[in-house]
């Protein structure tokens, strides 16, 4: 949801170069979203969720922070001031997301871990 205002409110601004970033992360969330809804992760085993909403995380809390100084230090509309001021709160929250999934990734990484030396022991 706060992807979606940040697109919306840099759709508004003279910043509306900067409009791609969160109209991509909004989809990549929204995808994930539905992806953890419809049990697509339970599925397809092959992929690995937690690394890929990790990833997305960091790229996010990265692009935000980065975007969100451009746009509050270059541009002086308001809407571009309230696209970086929501920008650095979805830097925050995307931070948090960050640490959760590291630490669902730390424990799926050690579960995957787990059964392989197992199975070297037997042979």
């Amino acid at each position: 949801v706060l992807s979606f205002i940040i697109f919306i409110c840099y759709i508004a601004s003279l910043a509306a170069s900067f409009m791609t970033a969160p109209l991509l992360e909004f989809l990549l969330a929204l995808f994930l979203f539905f992806a953890y809804a419809s049990k697509l992760n339970e599925k397809f085993k092959g992929v690995h969720w937690p690394l890929a909403d990790f990833l997305r995380c960091v790229t996010a809390a990265i692009i935000y922070f980065a975007i969100s100084i451009a746009a509050v230090s270059k541009y002086s509309d308001g809407a571009s001031k309230a696209a970086g001021v929501f920008g650095f709160a979805a830097t925050i929250v995307f931070a948090i997301d960050f640490y959760i999934t590291f630490n669902d990734l730390v424990t799926f990484l050690k579960q995957g871990s787990s059964d392989s030396p197992e199975g070297h022991k037997t042979e």
